[in-house]
């Protein structure tokens, strides 16, 4: 009688990700229970997701950092050791002994020991305050020495980091959000050298000053200056010594590949355990995989090839010959809420290569793309400031682009549509699983799949880094229409509606309250997705003020305040101005109230003043100066109608041929706090030179001899569209009545935060189909649309005014919950051009009261 045979052991050292892949994926190929498996973490927790280290401040608990499904803990085969070290390997018996004396046999084993935070060699490195950023221990550390210092402190902490780079990135926004004054010292002469160039760094650091971090490029520090044992001063090679609380050096990793150094193992010149394509070492039954690893000479410290090596090791073990195929070098990460993607040969190092690059500094973006010398096929690419076709172009890399190069760059309509969908069925679409676009379209065509989870389980796109997500669902949605599937437009995991489903049930049920349309066709508490769309529909449909009751939880952040959030924590006011006329009257009480409140003042692009600079708790005042002189809210917090922007038109100018400026402010009236699934801008032009640009509005009205030419579903900003003509000639009645139905009918079927440009090209039929709507009532719902804008004229009420006849509402106005009458005075402003802007970090710090300042700069 055969006895069953036991499994065969193998031993995993280091509790990382790589490790826990590497778990995995032998587990699922592993049906006939070959092996078992022994983890040994040298950490207190099993492995958990790194790269999402810096969640930790924001909130997230370690325990939500775990990778996978922890059912893998609970597989017979599989056995944790938690807080366990492996000491020595003795390479001729098999064995690994770990720091408490045990002594683990093995068939085959794997060092997944990842790397250390280097340490430059400054002098104060040591000093109490300076700290590294790799493991959760690390942070948590970070985090108490932070609050320690804030409690002893009678200022704000002052931090620095160490390093420009990826990590040195993502520990700033750990500082940023502990609220530490934070400045970056990078050596390199900018930041990310190894992601980006000197384009790609120069607007990646104007966006990160702008958030508030300050940047030091081309610096060395030469040392760490202790008070006491404490951090307190860095000094550099050049340049003024930094005053600081707090140091995080984040310069870099380092292999850990001492175990296999003391056990006689290859280890590369600079470190890393030496394998060939199969991940394994000069010993026949010890592999390496991950950051540890040495492969073609280099080590590697990015999660996607660790997974890869992981899923050679797991196929090698069963008896397969899976081979390394490469790195895939290619990264998009958000650091300090900025978008940074780099892929392929994104420094044109390949003779003949072509650069096609799009540069705004104002918008904070730059793109570049390397092309082949014909302008062809696409090479690499750097992304910065707005990452959006990163997942669609990454995949094309090596292949023929099919267009004008630049046109992939001009915005997310474009760069996430064509590519995406016409990729060859080997396009790699998830790097860090190595799935390509045919595997994808194959587990919804063969697989049965029939949706973006089911896809993502299949297949694991998707389910590391996660920024593949918007090309594979785009994949999916693309193959089930192929097939005729219906695919779901649910609004959130909390609703099976759409946003335009959602609104007419509410609409017909009458339902006036988040928990009532939850409790009746949702499920669960809702999320940032549903909760601003319930808002705003229940806004559109005039169900009371935004902060009645428990309306106010629903709102974004700037409804919730009804002001905009500036990037110094204060806020700006903009009252309305209908039509950009004004009085001389109504121009000396906003310059009084910006006067006495120490507020910027600009004229706005929609023929506003937009005042900047008021504290939370100076809102009421600045609001009740504003309605008392005539002014009302201006909705510029709001997805809602913002602006209608007029011409002199034919009161003055001596080409204007009808009254755009009566016309504009009749429709600003008549639309004013108008909520909708995205903002919305009209334009009225008194002839057909355009000085309004109105065709850049969502609704545009040009002036003709014979009445109004209207024009629909254009925009301004990063996508600029123009306006589609969709009616001439019309008296001035029908054609109010006619952007009547255009308005109302876009509010109730239009999908969440969707432009009218993008409404007008997505819906069935296109403009023709809309022009039979709103003109001959093709669906017989005008009389209806029309009821329903003349009970939003009729409802309209002042959202200020609203607030300050309201002690409930007003209560939420205070700097500080229990101590309301309190002032947030931590603000601190200096002159320039003779108005105030936000200080800088060295100018707070500084202290020093500049003429004609209106507040004053805080030591």
């Amino acid at each position: 009688m055969l006895q069953e045979q036991s499994p065969q052991h193998l031993v995993v050292v280091g509790g990382g990700m790589v490790a826990r892949r590497l778990i995995d994926a032998l587990r699922a190929r592993d049906e006939a229970g070959q092996w078992s498996v022994t983890l040994l973490c040298e950490e207190p927790r099993a492995p958990y997701d790194r790269v999402a280290l810096t969640s930790y401040f924001t909130g997230r608990h370690p325990e939500d950092l775990a990778l996978g499904g922890q059912d893998i803990w609970d597989d017979p085969l599989v056995t944790l050791k938690r807080g366990v070290k492996a000491d020595s390997i003795d390479r001729a018996a098999r064995t690994v002994t770990t720091n408490g004396g045990a002594v683990l046999p093995y068939d085959a084993l794997v060092l997944a020991t990842g790397s250390y935070a280097a340490v430059p060699p400054v002098p104060g490195k040591d000093l109490r305050g300076a700290f590294v950023y790799r493991t959760i221990d690390d942070v948590a550390d970070l985090r108490a020495w932070v609050e320690k210092r804030r409690d002893e402190l009678d200022r704000p902490v002052r931090g620095a980091v160490v390093g420009g780079g990826l990590l040195g990135l993502e520990a700033a926004g750990a500082l940023r959000a502990l609220e530490v004054e934070t400045t970056v010292v990078e050596f390199a002469q900018r930041l990310m050298p190894l992601q980006v160039d000197d384009g790609g760094g120069a607007a990646l650091k104007r966006l990160i000053e702008s958030l508030g971090v300050s940047v030091r490029a081309s610096t060395a520090t030469s040392r760490i200056v202790g008070d006491r044992g404490v951090v307190s001063k860095m000094e550099f090679s050049e340049g003024e010594p930094l005053d600081v609380d707090v140091v995080i050096f984040a310069v870099g990793v380092r292999p850990r590949d001492e175990l296999a150094r003391d056990c006689g193992l290859d280890v590369g010149e600079r470190g890393g355990v030496v394998v060939d394509d199969a991940c394994a070492t000069t010993d026949p039954a010890i592999w390496a995989i991950g950051e540890v690893a040495n492969i073609g000479g280099r080590c590697l410290g990015l999660v996607a090839p660790g997974y890869t090596m992981a899923e050679i090791v797991a196929d090698r073990l069963l008896g397969g010959g899976g081979t390394f195929p490469g790195a895939d070098l290619s990264t998009k990460l958000k650091l300090l809420g900025v978008d940074v993607a780099s892929f392929g040969d994104a420094f044109a190092e390949e003779p003949g290569g072509l650069e096609v690059v799009i540069s705004d500094p104002v918008a904070g973006v730059y793109k570049k793309l390397v092309m082949s010398d014909d302008a062809r096929t696409l090479r690499g690419g750097i992304l910065v400031g707005d990452a959006t076709a990163y997942a669609a172009l990454r995949p094309m890399v090596g292949r023929e682009l099919g267009g004008d190069p630049a046109a992939y760059l001009l915005g997310p309509d474009t760069a996430g549509s064509a590519p995406g969908l016409d990729l060859p069925e080997d396009a790699t679409v998830c790097s860090c699983n190595n799935v390509t676009a045919g595997e994808i379209r194959c587990s919804v065509t063969e697989g049965g799949c029939t949706d973006l989870a089911g896809v993502k389980a299949c297949t694991k796109a998707g389910t590391s880094c996660g920024s593949c997500l918007p090309l594979v669902k785009k994949l999916v949605t693309t193959e089930l229409e192929k097939s005729g599937v219906e695919v779901s437009s649910a609004l959130c995991e909390h609703f099976d509606l759409s946003r335009a489903q959602l609104f007419d049930v509410v609409r017909v049920q009458g339902l006036t309250t988040f928990s009532e349309i939850i409790a009746t066709h949702g499920r669960g508490r809702g999320c940032d997705i549903c909760k601003p769309v319930i808002g705003s529909i229940l806004a559109s449909l005039g169900t009371g003020h935004i902060l009645e009751g428990e309306r106010a939880s629903l709102q974004d952040t700037n409804d919730h305040v009804m002001a905009n959030l500036q990037k110094d924590g204060s806020y700006s006011v903009v009252p309305r101005i209908p039509g950009g006329e004004i009085t001389p009257e109504g121009l000396i009480a906003i310059g009084e109230v910006a006067k006495e409140f120490g507020l910027y003042t600009k004229i706005t692009g929609g023929q506003r003043i937009d005042l900047f600079g008021a504290r939370i708790d100076q809102l009421p005042a600045v609001w009740k100066r504003l309605v008392d002189n005539g002014f009302e809210s201006g909705h510029a917090y709001g997805k809602s109608l913002r602006t209608v922007k007029s011409c002199v038109g034919s009161t003055w100018c001596r080409y204007g041929v009808q009254d755009s400026v009566g016309l504009a402010i009749a429709l600003e009236l008549r639309y004013r706090g108008l909520r909708s699934p995205h903002k919305l801008k009209l334009g009225v032009s008194g002839c057909a030179r355009e000085c309004a640009e109105a065709r850049g509005k969502d609704v545009g009205v040009i002036a003709t001899d014979n009445g109004w030419n209207l024009y629909v579903g254009g925009n301004g900003g990063f996508t600029p569209r123009h306006a589609q003509l969709l009616a001439e000639d019309l008296d001035t009645d029908t054609l109010v009545r006619t952007i009547d139905r255009f308005l109302m009918y876009y509010v109730r079927t239009a999908d969440r935060l969707q432009r009218t440009a993008a409404w007008v090209e997505d819906h069935e039929g296109g403009l023709d189909a809309i022009r039979a709507v709103v003109l001959e009532d093709s669906l017989g719902i005008a009389a209806d649309l029309d009821a329903a804008v003349a009970v939003h004229v009729d409802s309209y009420e002042d959202e200020w005014a609203a607030v300050l006849s309201d002690p409930e509402k007003l209560r939420r106005f205070g700097s500080f919950v229990n101590a309301p009458d309190v002032a947030d005075d931590s603000f601190g402003y200096v002159a320039e051009r003779g108005q105030p802007r936000p200080a800088t970090p060295e100018e707070r710090a500084g202290g020093v009261l500049i003429a004609g300042t209106t507040l004053e700069v805080r030591r």
